[in-house]
């Protein structure tokens, strides 16, 4: 009876999202012709809790709350750098978002390769961007029906063989129908639903574990022993000083590297105005909060002795809620969950579609597209990326997908000095940063494959080596490439693309007044 009461619960959930999708229609103005614009962007009408709800949908993924409390299953404390990650990230966005998001309404920019063409003049430097974005993006968009496969199989929803696979393909075919149609919109009424269940579901499950393992100290102290310490203070359940340069570098890179992912500025730029961003990064801590818990149940389930498979640790925690919860409860948790890889799955699609119309199709197959064209060409490149998302996941191993997402972490950061540093300045040489990102993606490559696709390099000597993050590596390369790059150029007189942007040419600021679209 409680497989029957999961399973009814988990339908509920999926059709509950199927429903809110076709809702999405009302949210479109009717009196507006078609734009790429509209579709990607909805039309940046978004107000503060619609943005809220598709920026941490968006940003915190389904493969995220399994990979977060995986690893801290695994081992232990340093699983926990995603929380400081993801709370650096809001001043960041803060910041960034709200200055990238006034350029881009100002001129039109749908995608962060627009901006790039438009402060340097450089094509080129617009086309590695966007394509840079897209090569991110694709492992990570694969990521997610992983993250679908490992909840359903953990919990006995997924069937072997064929009928498991038809699961998947019928829970994209609906997500992809939604956003052909709708565009952003579709994600954006979907995480009204994510927020509500993995809120609602993960609090519940939380109360559930603490009742049932004894509270928090015997759970930790249980923990600890499952990971080979005597106790809490003596185990990997805390940082040794050795792991700290390590996790500190990796929530800074991945800080860092999360905000020039397209379906992020993507979800940022259908806002109605920098103001919203604003309150929208002083309210995403919440969703950070959730990840914490996430990460607190990797922990509960050593504590209460699952046995993850060999190489499957993000399974722990659906383990943990089949075992531990009632029927109607963990369906609700493997619906949240589910439902939270579709919606950073279409914004992921849709964003990798208009970079490669923007930056790709129009500025060099098809410069006169006409919007409905851009339109057109965009929906089909969108249904083509989830039909390749599918094909990967089922095509190769499921290490493959996280390997390739590993790299894409590495890969986004270098394009951070054309994008953020020339948010402020207009200085660094288009031809430099060119330089400077072909240097960084070739040594932060390299690094990761050497260390056997571990983000976490070691320089030093072999006694006392000092591990830090690849991609932050690479970066410092990048940046540093870039700099001599401009120096020299400068200094032999070579000319650079113009600036459309009206954006200061060096490191100040100036306050602008604000400029929002109206809501339709």
């Amino acid at each position: 009876m409680a497989d029957v009461a999961m399973t009814a619960t988990f339908l509920a959930v999926i059709g509950g999202a199927s429903l809110l999708a076709v809702t999405a229609r009302r949210l479109r103005p009717t009196d507006r012709l078609p734009s790429l614009e509209g579709w990607a962007l909805a039309d940046r009408s978004l107000g503060p809790v619609w943005t809220w709800l598709l920026l941490g949908g968006t940003i915190f993924t389904a493969y995220t709350f399994t990979a977060v409390p995986g690893l801290a299953y695994g081992n232990g404390a340093p699983a926990f750098f995603a929380v400081p990650y993801t709370v650096i990230v809001c001043p960041l966005a803060f910041v960034l978002l709200t200055r990238l998001w006034a350029v881009a309404r100002r001129h039109g920019y749908v995608t962060v390769g627009d901006f790039v063409r438009g402060r340097y003049g450089s094509p080129p430097l617009a086309l590695v961007v966007a394509l840079t974005g897209i090569l991110a993006t694709m492992p990570y968009l694969a990521l997610q029906l992983l993250g679908i496969r490992a909840v359903l199989t953990a919990g006995g929803v997924y069937p072997r063989g064929a009928a498991g696979d038809l699961v998947m393909v019928g829970l994209f075919a609906g997500l992809a129908v939604a956003t052909y149609r709708h565009g952003l919109r579709a994600p954006a009424v979907i995480s009204a639903l994510k927020a509500v269940a993995v809120f609602v579901s993960l609090t519940a499950v939380c109360w559930l574990v603490l009742d049932r393992l004894g509270g928090p100290g015997p759970l930790f102290d249980r923990a600890a022993q499952r990971l080979g310490g005597t106790d809490t203070a003596h185990s990997a359940l805390l940082l040794s000083p050795e792991q700290q340069p390590a996790y500190a570098t990796l929530a800074l890179g991945s800080a860092l590297a999360l905000l020039m992912y397209p379906h992020v500025l993507t979800a940022g730029f259908a806002a109605d105005s920098p103001r919203t961003l604003r309150k929208v990064a002083v309210a995403l801590p919440a969703w950070t909060g959730l990840l914490a818990l996430f990460g607190f149940l990797g922990v509960a389930a050593l504590a209460a002795g699952v046995q993850a498979p060999e190489g499957g640790a993000e399974a722990a925690v659906p383990m943990l809620v089949d075992r531990l919860m009632p029927g109607p409860l963990a369906g609700l948790v493997f619906g949240a969950i589910v439902v939270g890889a579709l919606v950073p799955a279409a914004v992921m699609s849709i964003a990798a579609a208009t970079c490669f119309v923007r930056n790709v199709y129009v500025e060099y197959v098809q410069p006169t597209a006409t919007p409905k064209r851009q339109v057109r060409i965009a929906k089909a490149v969108s249904l083509t990326a989830k039909v390749g998302a599918v094909a990967f996941v089922f095509g190769l191993r499921d290490q493959d997908a996280i390997n390739l997402q590993l790299l894409g972490g590495v890969w986004i950061l270098q394009i951070f000095p054309a994008v953020a540093v020339g948010l402020f300045t207009g200085r660094l040489h288009p031809r430099a940063l060119l330089a400077g990102w072909a240097v960084g993606m070739t040594a932060g490559t390299f690094l990761v494959v050497r260390e056997g696709f571990s983000s976490i390099v070691a320089f030093g000597s072999a006694e006392q080596p000092l591990e830090i993050y690849a991609g932050l590596a690479a970066l410092v390369l990048n940046l540093s490439v870039a700099l001599v790059g401009t120096a020299a150029l400068e200094r032999l007189g070579v000319p650079r693309g113009a600036d459309v942007t009206d954006l200061p040419s060096r490191l100040t600021v100036r306050r602008r007044p604000e400029t929002g679209a109206t809501n339709p």
